[in-house]
């Protein structure tokens, strides 16, 4: 018998198909795409990067490292990273609460809420210092008497702690609200039927399930919070050693003509960034292969 009469009915009734591209396009129109796309990133992205540790290891990575062991550029980071690490768990909590508010709950004013989330998005840094020095400077009622209380706001910690709060606020609601949004209520009120307290419902079914794009969020406020400059150069006052940021000790730097000292610390803070990167890819994969072994399963 030929192959044709031994086939079964579905398998003589199985079209054969071919993979259809995604788009119509000739291969000729994706490659130029795809090489100005590379192009535009690396001229953009790559380039300044490599200039930067270019530039920091000119005159010898010795060199570099002493540059960065100077009393202000040990200050700039040891306050980079401690603004970042008061920044980021207040604006985890707010983030949290903020988009438990508008997503489990119904109330009037949640437009409002949602828009004054996204308020620091368009508001200009610049503007954001300048609201901050004239509500607590030393000549307004309450930021002198802060000051003469001992407990100064602009030009200091605190100054810089709020400004870079406020800029960095819609970053965890703003990953959080679409994921709790598609997730729904109905878990959260099985487990509260079923005689959960509403902490251990937090802990038990929102948070596993929020938990990646809570992370996502952190890392991106992190990532804003060490670069921040137009808000905190306004309220910090630029102390060199006391309320210098990495940001504003690399445009000090620059301006007095120390460029090892300046793209040094500037690596430094890509360096960081680049970390923070990888550590947001990393999330991204495996939360890509967690979705698909549930998919399977």
């Amino acid at each position: 018998m030929s192959d044709i009469a031994l086939a079964t009915p579905l398998e003589k009734e199985a079209p054969v198909t071919r993979r259809q591209p995604v788009t119509q396009e000739s291969r000729a129109t994706r490659v130029t795409l795809i090489t100005l796309c590379l192009a535009v990133l690396v001229l953009l992205v790559l380039a300044p990067l490599g200039i930067i540790f270019v530039e920091a290891t000119r005159r010898g990575a010795a060199s570099a490292l002493q540059s960065l062991t100077r009393p202000e550029a040990v200050s700039a980071i040891r306050l980079t990273l401690t603004v970042a690490a008061i920044t980021v768990p207040l604006n985890a909590g707010f983030g949290i609460a903020a988009a438990w508010a508008i997503t489990k709950f119904d109330f009037r004013g949640k437009a409002v809420l949602i828009t004054l989330i996204d308020l620091p998005f368009s508001i200009s840094p610049v503007v954001v210092g300048l609201s901050l020095v004239l509500l607590f400077g030393a000549n307004t009622a309450l930021g002198g008497w802060l000051v003469s209380m001992g407990y100064p706001i602009v030009f200091a910690l605190p100054a810089i702690v709020l400004a870079s709060v406020f800029v960095t606020f819609p970053f965890v609601a703003r990953e959080l609200i679409p994921v709790m949004v598609e997730q729904g209520r109905a878990e959260e009120e099985a487990a509260l039927t079923l005689g959960a307290s509403g902490w251990r419902c937090f802990l038990t079914v929102t948070l596993p399930n929020i938990k990646w794009a809570l992370l996502y969020g952190v890392l991106l406020c992190n990532a804003r919070a060490m670069g921040e400059f137009g808000a905190v150069a306004v309220v910090s006052g630029k102390i060199r050693g006391q309320t210098a940021t990495m940001p504003i000790a690399i445009e000090m730097l620059y301006n007095e003509y120390l460029s090892v000292a300046a793209f040094s610390l500037a690596g430094v803070l890509a360096l960081l960034a680049l970390v923070t990167l990888a550590l947001k890819s990393a999330l991204e994969w495996r939360h890509a292969d967690q979705l698909a072994a549930t998919r399977r399963h």
